[in-house]
């Protein structure tokens, strides 16, 4: 975790003070569930819980210093809090293995993160929705591989980015999920020395479900599909940020970032105003996209279990969920702020002398009675003087006076397949489809 670009609220989710209250609750549940069934005596349950009532933290220290010498976290913690809460904690972990507290300690903490990452993803989509409507018909150019194609409106495009991450929520929350589940089964999962009934007591407090059937892990394709959901959701992050940094560029600024008072864009070139916050998106979403691989190799264990996961994940949960909450920020303080040129836009629409109404005409000519391929050489040979020219000619005016074309259409429907509102007629359509409205 790079302090950089990481948010506080996150952060706290992997500090090791939280990590070790989440294994405090989970071996003070298990404990309670075991003296109801009378395993354990109830002065086991209730000297933990005493002792959590009041104590004054969780001493990471001298946890740490344990661990140093027993070469063991699970066993270190379990030593401590034996220290402070006396002979009565003997009946802690009772059946357990450390993986019983471990996974379901991830589970805990991925549960929550994905919450933040849930409240993120509203807040962007909030801030896309907000400014889709704003420029709903305003006029841009539509383009395919960074050529100019047909005439949209920028409305569509934010449109189309809500439509994405409005899929991507849907898929963290699926993740979320799959990624909720408790195994407090003990060595190998079966169970031998623990009743099952402890571990959906403990998964119901913690607001977890069930492993079906873990083999002393929880099976780590759940995982894999979490951190590949974290991966996609990267993407498109990346994707918008990309189109707004094609947008910023001189030739083109249709768009850019705000440029705050007092801001500096070079340390050579004080002219300068870079798309420093969506350049910074694209490596972070490089970075989580990255952490999906190793998840996606977690998979495949040893038997029962190994440990191989275990140092992947104490990178990826954080690291993952940290950047990715602090991405998703990041771009929706980019969009809620965003620069827009509608006329800039409409200059660049311009630009090519009509080329974009090239299909329109296209059309007409078929329906009026010419092959398509004569239609397309038609058109074809007179868009190409325009784009020869740079613009500086005229489609339309190139067609009329084309004789071929002039016997099958007059200029007045010449003149009709150049109106630029005939291509937002279904913009209505698509934010109905988008938004439900």
């Amino acid at each position: 975790m790079v302090p950089r670009y990481a948010r506080p609220q996150m952060t706290a989710i992997w500090e090791p003070e939280s990590k070790y209250e989440i294994w405090f609750l989970i071996e003070a549940h298990a404990t309670q569930k075991l003296a109801e069934l009378g395993v354990v005596p109830e002065s086991g349950a209730k000297a933990l819980w005493d002792w959590w009532k009041t104590n004054p933290g969780i001493d990471v220290a001298a946890i740490d210093a344990k661990e140093a010498v027993l070469k063991h976290d699970v066993i270190a913690f379990l030593d401590w809090v034996a220290e402070q809460v006396g002979p009565e904690a003997r009946f802690m972990h009772q059946g357990m293995t450390s993986s019983d507290v471990l996974d379901t300690t991830l589970a805990v903490q991925l549960v929550r993160a994905t919450d933040l990452l849930l409240e993120d993803m509203d807040a962007l989509l909030a801030a896309i929705k907000r400014r889709a409507e704003e420029h709903k018909y305003t006029a841009t150019i539509g383009r395919s591989h960074g050529i100019h194609a047909e005439p949209t409106t920028f409305g569509l495009k934010l449109a189309q980015a809500y439509a994405e991450f409005d899929r991507c929520r849907e898929r963290l929350v699926a993740a979320r999920a799959e990624i909720a589940t408790c195994a407090i089964s003990g060595a190998v999962g079966t169970f031998a020395n623990i009743d099952p009934s402890v571990e959906e007591y403990v998964a119901e407090q913690l607001g977890l479900t069930v492993e079906p059937v873990s083999t002393q892990v929880i099976p780590r394709d759940r995982h894999a599909a979490y951190f590949s959901t974290l991966a996609v959701i990267a993407s498109s992050i990346e994707r918008l940020a990309v189109e707004v940094r094609h947008l910023q560029r001189t030739e083109v600024l249709e768009a850019e970032e705000y440029f705050s008072p007092g801001q500096k864009g070079s340390s050579a070139m004080p002219h300068k105003r870079n798309p420093i916050l969506t350049e910074n998106l694209t490596g972070q979403a490089r970075m989580i996209r990255s952490y999906a691989m190793p998840a996606l190799e977690n998979v495949a264990l040893w038997h029962e279990r190994d440990i191989s996961h275990s140092s992947v994940e104490r990178f990826i949960g954080p690291d993952a969920t940290i950047t990715l909450d602090f991405a998703l920020a990041r771009l929706t303080g980019v969009i809620d702020k965003l620069l827009v040129y509608p006329d800039r836009m409409q200059k660049n629409l311009d630009r090519m002398g009509g080329l974009v109404h090239s299909q329109r005409v296209l059309l007409a000519l078929t329906q009026a009675g010419i092959t398509r391929d004569n239609a397309y050489r038609l058109v074809q040979r007179n868009a190409m003087k325009v784009w020869e020219s740079d613009g500086q000619l005229s489609l339309l005016e190139l067609l009329k006076a084309d004789e071929e074309v002039a016997a099958a259409m007059s200029e007045e429907e010449l003149e009709d397949k150049f109106n630029l509102d005939y291509h937002f007629k279904h913009v209505d359509t698509i934010f109905a489809r988008v938004f439900g409205e």
